[in-house]
This record gives structure tokens, C-alpha cells and sequence, in this order.
């Protein structure tokens, strides 16, 4: 099969995308395989290409955390539990191999692709969706009648966030930053976007909610920003940290996260088992994937290129260009 590996550096961290040859993989009891149509490109597919984010003991080293496409092989009993057939659509969140025509997947982490969707939209369904659930629902148990506010507003995880909590019946706050990425956050659904480059969020959303702040943030930044987010959060928020782009270390007040009895959580996905994916796979299509067959929620798709191009996808990443999704196409 074709897929796309990482070449290493001259340091031997880091390095290249290039398009090679790989064996098929093999089905292990309670895998399926599935011939890939898209592969959604995330974030941290760039931070693996650079050496940073290693894939955990046992997952392909090939790049790639979600695809689509169509069951070629699988354990009949297993797949009749989900509802499936070999030769149904599927999209799948994985621990790695996703940039390839063929993946092999345990089947509690495959869900089914809503008729009303393409292949390349579902390929931009599991990495986003999976995590935006787990934080904002399964942890910080954001309710109809709270708000939130997004970081990085127009990023994947942004878009799905804002759908999935204003559908939700949560009032959102975003920041992005452009005017661009502000409007396009706007028009999916926020209430408000601020543009950091151009105001204090901090002030912004004391201003928006009359001093009270808000009730859970999802913050892919952290580094400085967590210290800051006390500042606009009301009594027992909640923050969740997904990501550290802003940096590994903050310096914040604990008394103030006792004043505010705050929780800060961090989580992770990819490392953890399949029993608990398969539980957030579960809650999914009994909650969320209903939004997506009605067309409730859609995937934001920015640009789709053809799988020998995914260096030039990973540098769109890079640039923070984007507003939503970048997909490959087999």
C-alpha cells in the first residue's frame, strides 16, 4: 500500500513527509481494516514530524490520528455488535498509521459516517470530536445553561467546539487571530470572538459577562494564559488544558484558585486504552453524531490535498492559515 512516513533529520529528530511503499497491516483480534478514502491532518501530526510528540509502544510510526473509508475486513460478530458490515463507511480515531490507503483499527473505535456526509467531512470527525467531548462533556461537565470560552477559536478543535457546546445550549465565547477568524467563529455559532492580537480576552470577557466570567474554558494554550484565566473565570469553573502552545510552565495564584474553587484539568487521548476510547466512541454516536446526521453541526473543511501533498498540508498547519479542518485525500 501507499503511505506517507516520516524521513528522519540529520539529528535524527525531526525531519520530512514523503510517499513510500508499506506492508498491509495485519488484523489483530478485535481490529478491523479499513481502506482509507481522507485522513484528517492535526496538529499533533506536525509535532511528531518534528520529534516531539512520539507515538505511544506499539502504534505505527506512520503519521495520521483519524480516517475515512470503507471496511474491507473484520469479525463479522464483532462488527454486527456496532451495527456494521464490511463494505460500510466508516471513520476511525487511531493511535497512529493514518496517513495510508490501509489502517487496521480496533472496532470500538470506528463509527459509522453519517449518509449526510462525504468522506473527506468524516475524515474530520474522530481526532476533534473525541477530545472536544472528552474535555468539555465527559471532564468538565459543561452544562445548556453555562458558558465557555475557546482558545484558538478557528483551529479544528475550535470549530467543533463551538458547534458541538452551542448545540449544546452553552453560551460561547472564542478568541482567533484575525477579524477573519473571528467572523467565520461568529457565524458557526459563538457569541462573541475576540481577536487577541487586538484586545485583553481577559478584559473582554469581564466586559461580555458583567464581571462574572465564565464557566469553563478550553485552553490549548496554557503557559501564561492559565494565570490569566483565573482572572475571567467564575466560582467552580473549570479549565481544561488540552495543549501547551503558549509553553510548559505557568505561575499562577493559588489563592485565587481557592477563592474561585477552580479545577484545572489536563488530559491526553492518544495513549489511552481502547476500553475508554470505545466508551467515548459510545457516547458519541448516541449523542453527538445525531448533530451530524441532521446537519445540526458540520465539519469545517478549509482545504483537502491530495495525499502525496501532505508536506504543503503540514505547512498550511504550520502557518495557522486555516480556519477549520485540512484533510488528505487517497
Amino acid at each position: 500500500m501507499r503511505a506517507v512516513e516520516i524521513v528522519p533529520g540529520p539529528s535524527g529528530r525531526g525531519g520530512e513527509l514523503r510517499m513510500c511503499e508499506r506492508p498491509v497491516p495485519v488484523c489483530k483480534k478485535g481490529e478491523i481494516l479499513i481502506d482509507v478514502a481522507a485522513s484528517g491532518v492535526n496538529r499533533p501530526d506536525v509535532l511528531q514530524r518534528k520529534g516531539h510528540y512520539p507515538p505511544p509502544p506499539g502504534a505505527s510510526d506512520l503519521p495520521g490520528l483519524e480516517v475515512s473509508g470503507r471496511i474491507a475486513q473484520a469479525d463479522e460478530v464483532e462488527l454486527a455488535h456496532l451495527g456494521l458490515r464490511v463494505g460500510d463507511r466508516v471513520c476511525a480515531l487511531l493511535s497512529g498509521g493514518g496517513y495510508a490507503e490501509k489502517v487496521a483499527v480496533p472496532v470500538g473505535q470506528c463509527l459509522p459516517v453519517p449518509e449526510t456526509l462525504s468522506d473527506v467531512e468524516a475524515a474530520a470527525l474522530p481526532e476533534t470530536n473525541f477530545t472536544v467531548y472528552q474535555n468539555l462533556f465527559y471532564i468538565a461537565r459543561l452544562q445548556p445553561s453555562e458558558s465557555l470560552l475557546i482558545h484558538g477559536g478557528s483551529s479544528g478543535i475550535g470549530v467543533t467546539a463551538i458547534q458541538l457546546a452551542r448545540a449544546k445550549g452553552s453560551t460561547v465565547f472564542v478568541t482567533a487571530g484575525s477579524d477573519e477568524k473571528c467572523a467565520a467563529c461568529v457565524e458557526l455559532g459563538a457569541a462573541h470572538a475576540i481577536n487577541y492580537k487586538t484586545k485583553d480576552f481577559v478584559t473582554e470577557v469581564n466586559r461580555l459577562t458583567d464581571n462574572r466570567g465564565v464557566d469553563v474554558i478550553l485552553d490549548m494554550v496554557a503557559g501564561p494564559y492559565l494565570a490569566r484565566e483565573l482572572q475571567c473565570i467564575a466560582d467552580d469553573a473549570r479549565i481544561a488544558i488540552i495543549a501547551t502552545q503558549g509553553g510548559n510552565e505557568s505561575n499562577v495564584s493559588t489563592g485565587l484558585i481557592l477563592r474561585k474553587r477552580a479545577t484545572i484539568t489536563g488530559s491526553t487521548l492518544r495513549a489511552r486504552s481502547v476500553p475508554y476510547k470505545t466508551h467515548l466512541a459510545d457516547r458519541l454516536r448516541a449523542e453527538i453524531w445525531p448533530l451530524y446526521a441532521s446537519r445540526t453541526v458540520r465539519p469545517a473543511i478549509f482545504k483537502v490535498f491530495p495525499a502525496a501533498e501532505a508536506a504543503a498540508a503540514h505547512a498550511l498547519m504550520e502557518s495557522s492559515e486555516h480556519i477549520g479542518k485540512i484533510v488528505l485525500k487517497w
